[in-house]
C-alpha cells in the first residue's frame, strides 16, 4: 500500500483492509489553498498543480473530460485523474483539471486519527447578511406552493445564501479540517474555482459512482434537523420515516434516478423503502440504488451528466423548476447544487452533489442551503430547514445566526 507521501500512478478500486494509521489525515493536514482535496467513503485524494484543464466548448462535457484524460495519458501520465467542480447551470464553465500529481490514501473514516478534535476557529467578528432575507425566502416558498396548487409544477428546490465577511483573511485549511473531522464518513472537498476562490464543503449525497462495471447512486430527499436531546433526535428520525410529504418527495427523486440510469445499466436494484442517513446536523431519507453497467464505454462522468440535476436539487418538471429558481432566488447559484468529484481515464469515478458548501475568497464566505418545496410545504418549516443546513458550515467557522 502506498503511503500518503507517495505519488499515486492510479486510483485504486479498493483500499486495504488495514490501512496505515495517519495515511488519510496526513493528506488532510497537508492541504493548502490551491490544491484539490476530495475525501470520500472509499478514498482520500489530493491533487497538486495543473497538467491541463478541461476546456469549455460546444462538445458534451463527458466527451471533453475523456479527451483531456486521453491527452494526459498520451503525454506520459501513467494514471491521469480529473478533479474539480461543475456548476448548477450546465451552460456555465466547469472548474475541472488534471493535476500534475495526485496523492491517495484510504478514506478518512478508516483513519483512527480523524477522531482527534480540530483546532477551534479564531474568534471573529463576522458580519452576516442573508440573501434573500428569511422573510423574503418564506414568501418565495409560499408563492411557489400557490403555483403548485394551481398545477404549474410539482416541486421546486429553493435556496438562500448567507454572506459572511471577516476582518481577517480566512483560514481555509482549518475550515476543511473542521468539516472533515465532524463528518468523516461523508464527502469532504476543497477545490479551486477561480483565482483566489475555493469551493469547500461536506456533502452527504453521492450522485453516482462507477468502479469497473458497478454503479451506485445514493439520492437523498426529505430531511429534518437533528436535536441535541437524544430522545427528541430519535423521535424526529422516526417521524421522518413516516412523513407522507417527505416520503413522496423522496420517491419522486428515486424514480428520476432510476429513469436516468436505466438506459446505461442492467440488473438495477431500487429498494422499495428509504432508510435514514444522518450528518452532524440533519437526518435525511436515503435510498441506495445499485446496478451493473451495460457498456464499459460509459464513464462515471457520462452517468453524472445524465443524472444532474435530480429533483433533489432542482425540482419537477426540471425546465419549469429551473425557471422558478431563476425568478425566485435572486442570486446565481454558481457551483452550489452542481457536482464535485473525480474521474480517471478508465471511466471510473465518484461525483457528489454540491451541498453543505460555501465559496471562500480572501475575507468573505458565501454559504448556500436549499429545501425541497412541494404542495404540502409550510414556508416557516422550509426556512427553518435551510437555517439548520447552514449549521454545518457555521460550525466550521465558529459563527452563529
Amino acid at each position: 500500500m502506498p503511503t500518503a507521501s507517495e505519488v499515486a500512478t492510479h486510483i485504486p478500486t479498493a483500499e486495504p483492509a488495514h490501512p496505515a494509521v495517519g495515511a488519510a489525515t496526513s493528506l488532510l493536514d497537508a492541504y493548502t489553498p490551491g490544491a484539490r482535496f476530495l475525501g470520500t467513503p472509499t478514498r482520500t485524494l489530493v491533487g497538486h498543480g495543473v497538467d491541463r484543464e478541461v476546456p469549455h466548448d460546444e462538445r458534451p462535457l463527458a466527451e471533453r473530460v475523456a479527451a483531456t484524460l486521453a491527452e494526459a495519458r498520451a503525454a506520459g501520465q501513467a494514471g491521469p485523474v480529473v478533479m474539480g467542480a461543475l456548476p448548477f447551470d450546465p451552460a456555465a464553465p466547469a472548474a475541472l483539471a488534471v493535476p500534475e500529481t495526485v496523492r491517495t490514501a484510504p478514506p478518512l473514516c478508516a483513519d483512527p486519527l480523524i477522531a482527534l478534535p480540530p483546532d477551534r476557529p479564531t474568534p471573529t467578528d463576522w458580519q452576516i447578511r442573508a440573501v434573500p432575507s428569511p422573510e423574503a425566502y418564506a414568501a418565495g416558498v409560499a408563492a411557489s406552493v400557490e403555483r403548485m396548487w394551481q398545477g404549474e409544477f410539482s416541486k421546486v428546490v429553493l435556496a438562500r445564501t448567507l454572506e459572511l465577511t471577516s476582518p481577517d483573511p480566512l483560514d481555509v485549511p482549518l475550515m476543511l479540517q473542521r468539516l472533515a473531522r465532524r463528518d468523516p464518513s461523508g464527502y469532504t472537498f476543497a477545490l479551486p474555482t477561480g483565482t483566489g476562490r475555493t469551493l469547500l464543503g461536506a456533502s452527504p449525497e453521492l450522485l453516482v459512482s462507477r468502479h469497473g462495471n458497478r454503479v451506485v447512486s445514493n439520492p437523498l430527499a426529505g430531511s429534518t434537523p437533528r436535536s441535541a436531546d437524544l430522545a427528541e433526535d430519535v423521535r424526529r428520525a422516526a417521524a421522518l420515516l413516516e412523513s407522507a410529504k417527505d416520503l413522496h418527495e423522496h420517491a419522486v427523486v428515486v424514480d428520476a434516478v432510476h429513469q436516468a440510469l436505466a438506459p446505461y445499466c442492467v440488473d438495477m436494484v431500487v429498494p422499495g423503502k428509504p432508510t435514514l442517513v444522518r450528518t452532524a446536523t440533519m437526518w435525511h431519507l436515503s435510498t441506495t440504488v445499485t446496478a451493473t453497467l451495460a457498456s464499459p464505454a460509459t464513464s462515471a462522468m457520462e452517468l453524472a451528466c445524465a443524472l444532474q440535476p435530480t429533483p433533489a436539487v432542482c425540482g419537477t418538471p426540471t425546465a419549469v423548476a429551473r425557471d422558478v429558481i431563476r425568478e425566485t432566488e435572486g442570486f446565481d447559484r454558481g457551483f452550489f447544487t452542481g457536482m464535485v468529484g473525480w474521474g480517471d481515464a478508465d471511466g471510473n469515478g465518484e461525483w457528489v452533489v454540491t451541498i453543505r458548501c460555501a465559496e471562500a475568497e480572501e475575507r468573505s464566505l458565501r454559504l448556500y442551503a436549499g429545501a425541497g418545496v412541494v404542495a404540502a410545504s409550510v414556508p416557516e418549516a422550509e426556512t427553518a430547514e435551510t437555517a439548520a443546513k447552514f449549521r454545518t458550515f457555521l460550525h466550521a467557522v465558529g459563527a452563529e445566526l
